[in-house]
């Protein structure tokens, strides 16, 4: 039992563990230069990544309440790997921070309740893990203690989560309370058209759907992302968002497999609503941050589509196109930090002939850019190809034909940052700025990923052969 135990909560000791040597650094007497703490932070967080490669067993332990497997091993993996690019991507902005072991054992808190939410067997654990993934969560985006817009957006962020959580708890409570069991594995069978059940569904639908800012239920995005500082919002956008969707479609799958036709037309719906409500509003954003905030809601539609498929070709491209869309938005966030971190500047306008004096930057930014447009070779155009594909097999062509409407038009507004940087000239244009080590294996991490994953089939099968067993 003891070696089962270590083995099969692998990923969720080595976390712990990791949190528990950040706080002996806290309180111990002996003062660290910042640089000597991200160095040592990064080498363990890269060590934890590693970690999740080796020793793969499936099992269950707790009743079944903890269950894992090689593909939630790789879901946990993917988390991680979110994790160290955001981590080196902000040594710029932490190295200046006074808080910066704080910093990451609330950042490693919330990747810990990631782990128990995506290992849960039942609902009382998936809850647990959820609200442990998103109460530090408030906490990183205030981390930016003297700037008012970052506590403003913390405000914002904790009243949206409170709501979007009370939601789901009480779409849980009567879907314990119709059904007497929270269990995964039995709530299928106990599912009988209640119109109790169905109403739980929807409020537990939801509750997801606050969480990945699905319109309409994405009012809170943009002004949280605006204010939290980029690391924060990085990790919101890619790894937050990343980890519910790895919860979402198996519950849709396994638990409310039987009232499919019921969240089918819904899901479709609201994945229309999100894309066409994300491109109309990107169209007319100034800020960086902001722009990728509406961005992504617009991407969470194109998810949507592939979850609606209902098959195992539409998880599996989900979980492609989140592998795909961590090296694409933490591309293009790299690139915002350095610039929010070394000038100051968070504007579009800002990077009017930003390839005069960046062009390396500039080139991370615009593959980057053209990955989230689904511009070809990139690995966007096929991630968002098998996701309209996966929600073809249901036959709505419609909805196909407006998705791929809404990818020309957003094909505007990525191309309208390609054109400032490479086209336009700037009456202030930005100083060279110094790229550090950290910063530019993190960026080549993302471009690398972008193109190989594209051009290379294998990532795609092997995530379908893990869902096919």
């Amino acid at each position: 039992m003891p070696k089962d135990f270590f083995a099969l909560m692998k990923g969720e000791l080595l976390v712990g563990l990791l949190i528990i040597v950040l706080l002996f650094l806290k309180i111990g007497n002996k003062q660290r230069s910042n640089e000597t703490l991200l160095r040592l932070i990064n080498g363990l967080l890269l060590f934890n990544l590693a970690a999740g490669f080796f020793c793969i067993r499936p099992g269950n332990l707790f009743g079944n309440s903890f269950q894992t497997d090689p593909l939630r091993i790789l879901e946990k993996n993917m988390l991680s790997l979110g994790t160290l690019i955001i981590s080196l991507q902000a040594y710029d902005w932490l190295r200046q921070h006074k808080h910066v072991v704080e910093f990451y054992i609330l950042l490693l808190s919330t990747l810990l309740g990631m782990f128990f939410m995506i290992s849960a067997g039942n609902l009382l654990l998936f809850f647990v893990g959820l609200e442990l993934s998103t109460i530090p969560l408030a906490a990183l985006v205030n981390f930016d203690l003297d700037k008012k817009p970052s506590s403003e957006a913390a405000i914002k962020f904790i009243l949206s989560s409170a709501f979007s959580s009370g939601l789901l708890l009480f779409g849980i409570s009567m879907l314990y309370g119709t059904t007497g069991t929270i269990e995964f594995a039995i709530l299928p069978q106990r599912l009988d058209g209640d119109p109790l059940q169905l109403f739980s569904m929807i409020l537990v639908l939801t509750g997801f759907a606050f969480k990945i800012s699905v319109v309409p239920f994405h009012l809170w995005t943009a002004d949280v992302y605006e204010g939290a500082p980029v690391a924060v919002t990085s990790y919101l956008s890619v790894v937050s968002k990343a980890a519910i969707l790895f919860v979402l479609t198996p519950v849709l799958y396994t638990v409310f497999k039987s009232p499919g036709d019921t969240w089918v037309p819904i899901l479709f719906l609201l994945s229309i609503l999100t894309i066409i409500v994300g491109n109309l509003f990107a169209l007319r954003q100034q800020n960086m941050k902001r722009f990728l905030a509406f961005s992504s809601i617009s991407q969470m539609g194109f998810i949507l589509i592939g979850i609606g498929g209902q098959s195992a070709e539409g998880r599996s491209a989900v979980i492609y196109f989140l592998l795909i869309y961590i090296f694409s938005n933490l591309g293009a966030f790299g690139v915002v930090a350095l610039m929010s971190a070394r000038a100051g500047r968070e504007r579009i306008d800002d990077y009017k002939g930003f390839y005069k004096s960046h062009p390396a930057l500039s080139w991370v930014l615009a593959i980057s850019l053209f990955s989230l447009a689904g511009i070809p070779p990139t690995a966007g155009f096929f991630g968002k190809f098998f996701l309209l594909l996966a929600g073809a097999g249901k036959a709505h062509y419609w909805l196909i034909a407006l998705a791929a409407l809404n990818m020309v038009i957003s094909l505007y507004y990525y191309l309208r940052i390609v054109k400032a940087m490479f086209m336009d000239e700037s009456r202030e244009p930005v100083e060279k700025m110094r790229t550090g080590m950290p910063a530019k294996i993190a960026l080549t991490v993302c471009v690398g990923g972008i193109l190989v994953t594209g051009l290379a089939s294998g990532a795609y099968q092997y995530m379908h052969s893990l869902i096919a067993r």
